[in-house]
């Protein structure tokens, strides 16, 4: 069963889902951030 898991965990695809999932990740936090900012400078504008 590990020797399974380890080819899985490796394969091309699986790593590339890996790397895009730390990226989605990654790019929601920023998103997140710069809601916050841009309501932070709206409400300081008005």
């Amino acid at each position: 069963m590990e020797a399974q898991q380890s080819l899985r965990a490796t394969s091309p695809e699986h790593l590339e889902i890996d790397r895009l999932r730390k990226e989605v990740a990654k790019l929601k936090a920023e998103r997140d951030i710069l809601k916050k900012a841009a309501a932070y400078f709206a409400r300081e504008v008005t």
